[in-house]
């Protein structure tokens, strides 16, 4: 089992859910409950667990995510302590992309969302990503990969390597590429810039 907790962070609708699909198909367990089931918006599954959102509150089942994988949304990440190991596989999508898969997401839903104008949104969300990742890097224990969204649409298979090197560990068995690389269904990359 690896010693450490894996985390896929990112903004929202940025590929978390494709890097969980991703991470295990390689062979890595994940954190989730199954209760936020597939929809149109992610026909392949959100792989949530429920009790991430209440982390300000609720840390007991970190114990229960090391050797794991769990989905932690970009702002919950500086609420994860700092008495364990991580390595953070942080996904980065243009935000103009976020944003429109997000407006499409809530319209879809029927839901208004916050009804700040996009441009604002995006730039809202540049700011929190910038004050995260200053965050995770005064954090010796916590190891980052950033994965561009786009990188991943465009050679699936590479990054699918440069995530299983990240989270390789001697005494761990490796995690299956070919597994890793079919997670990754280019034609869910339906909100473009």
């Amino acid at each position: 089992m690896r010693d450490f907790t894996t985390v896929v962070s990112g903004l929202p609708r940025s590929g978390t859910s494709m890097a969980m699909q991703m991470i295990v198909a390689g062979g890595i367990a994940p954190l989730t409950d199954g209760l936020r089931t597939a929809d149109a918006d992610n026909p392949r599954g959100y792989f949530e667990f429920e009790r991430v959102k209440a982390l300000r509150t609720d840390k007991a089942w970190l114990d229960e995510a090391r050797g794991k994988v769990v989905k932690v949304i970009h702002m919950l990440v500086p609420e994860l302590p700092d008495d364990r190991p991580y390595r953070v596989v942080f996904l980065d999508r243009d935000v103009r992309e976020v944003v429109k898969s997000q407006t499409t997401m809530l319209a879809r839903s029927g839901k208004s969302g916050g009804g700040l104008p996009p441009d604002r949104l995006a730039a809202i969300y540049t700011q929190q990503l910038a004050q995260v990742h200053a965050w995770l890097a005064a954090r010796p224990n916590f190891t980052v990969l950033a994965v561009r969204h786009a990188d991943l649409i465009a050679d699936a298979r590479a990054q699918a390597a440069r995530i299983a090197g990240f989270l390789a560990q001697p005494a761990a068995p490796g995690l299956d590429l070919d597994a890793m690389t079919a997670a990754v269904d280019p034609s869910l990359h339906r909100n473009r810039t």
